[in-house]
This record gives structure tokens, C-alpha cells and sequence, in this order.
């Protein structure tokens, strides 16, 4: 009998098996597909840049009296006109530099502007937001505060922040508004929540911050 043909077929099948189990091997040995980034945290329109910290502040123009119009947020708690307001970024903080800016301890007290400039600011926008009640029960709040990576002195990240419901005339500011800004700080520099994140959420509305990035309790 010819055992040939049979060698042969047998040779073949040999072959074609063991490209086949080369081939599996490769495409074992291949490194995963990098998964693609998710969606946003948020779906908000870019905060505006301000210029930074500046080593002499001057008084900065505010919007002209009357034009700005303070809203309510779902809770009470005020909130400013995003037209007048937006809030503003300090262009020296980065993610990548978080740890040797807002993350270190006295670097938002070495770029605070001097109450002899803030003061005169905050009259100027007090007739901006048509604000009558004591200036001294209303805060001059940075939008994105300066631990945030709020810009310093831009006008367009701050405003004349009325008293909370429930404030007592004549106590001074009592900004529950400071408790969040601590959290999206503590967050940020445990690299928990992006910098842009915490600062476009709270830009958009402070009282519901927390939420929209997933931690509600800020932990």
C-alpha cells in the first residue's frame, strides 16, 4: 500500500496546526486595546482664564451699576450672575502643579490681593448687584476660591455674596459656601477630582458641586 499520500496530508495538518496555535499565541501575547476615556464629569462651558496672580494688584473696573442680577439656588443660597460672574481660573495652577500650589500650605495667602484693594472693589460691585444690606454681613467671595485655583483679582470671579437664610443682621459673613471649597480642595489634592472639574462645578452652582461630581458627602 502507498502510505505517501497519507504522510503528506499528515505533514500538512501538522503545519496548519501549528501556525494556528502561533498565530493564538500572538495574538495572547498582545497588550489590550486602551480603553477609551469616559465622558465628562461635567457638560459645562469653560471656565474663562484670568491673569493671574500679579505682584502689585490695581482696583479692577466692576459691571456697571444695577446691570447684575443674583439668583436662588434650589436650597435658598445665592448665587451670582453668570453673565456678570462666571467665574475665573489663575492660569499658575495646573494639575500637574497642584502639589506645589493650592496643595501647599500659605500659597492662596501669598496671592490674596490687600483689603485696600478688595474693599474698594467690593463697593463698586455692591452697585453692580444693586446690593442695599450691610457690606459688612456680605461676603466679597472669590467664585472659585483661591484653593481652588480661583483667579485673584479677576472681576469676572468676584462678587458681593448676600447673607445666607437665616443670617443674623449685623454678625458679618457666615459663607456655608467655605465648607464645600474645603472638601473640593481636600478632593483635589488626594487626586480624588480632576482641578477643572471641581472648578467648573462650582463656577456652575456651588450648592450642588459635591453632587455633580460623585461625592456628595465630599469623601
Amino acid at each position: 500500500m502507498n502510505t505517501r499520500p497519507a504522510l503528506m496530508v499528515s505533514i500538512a495538518l501538522l503545519v496548519l496546526v501549528g501556525g494556528c496555535g502561533q498565530q493564538s499565541a500572538q495574538r495572547l501575547a498582545r497588550p489590550p486595546a486602551t480603553a477609551q476615556a469616559g465622558p465628562a464629569l461635567i457638560d459645562a462651558a469653560p471656565v474663562p482664564v484670568g491673569p493671574g496672580p500679579s505682584g502689585t494688584y490695581t482696583v479692577q473696573p466692576q459691571p456697571a451699576p444695577g446691570s447684575c442680577h443674583s439668583r436662588t439656588a434650589s436650597n435658598g443660597q445665592p448665587l451670582p450672575d453668570p453673565a456678570c460672574t462666571p467665574g475665573a481660573t489663575n492660569p499658575a495652577v495646573t494639575q500637574d502643579n497642584i502639589d506645589s500650589t493650592i496643595c501647599r500650605g500659605g500659597y492662596t495667602s501669598s496671592i490674596r490681593p490687600p483689603a485696600s484693594i478688595t474693599d474698594r472693589e467690593k463697593d463698586a460691585n455692591a452697585k453692580s448687584y444693586g446690593y442695599t444690606g450691610n457690606l459688612h454681613d456680605a461676603e466679597y467671595d472669590h467664585l472659585i476660591s483661591l484653593e481652588l485655583g480661583g483667579d485673584p483679582n479677576d472681576p469676572r470671579n468676584l462678587w458681593v455674596e448676600p447673607p445666607s437664610p437665616g443670617h443674623k443682621p449685623g454678625s458679618g459673613p457666615n459663607n456655608p459656601k467655605d465648607t464645600v471649597e474645603n472638601q473640593l480642595h481636600e478632593l483635589i489634592c488626594k487626586h480624588t477630582v480632576a482641578l477643572t472639574d471641581a472648578q467648573s462645578a462650582i463656577a456652575a452652582d456651588w450648592t450642588t458641586a459635591l453632587a455633580r461630581l460623585g461625592h456628595p458627602n465630599g469623601k
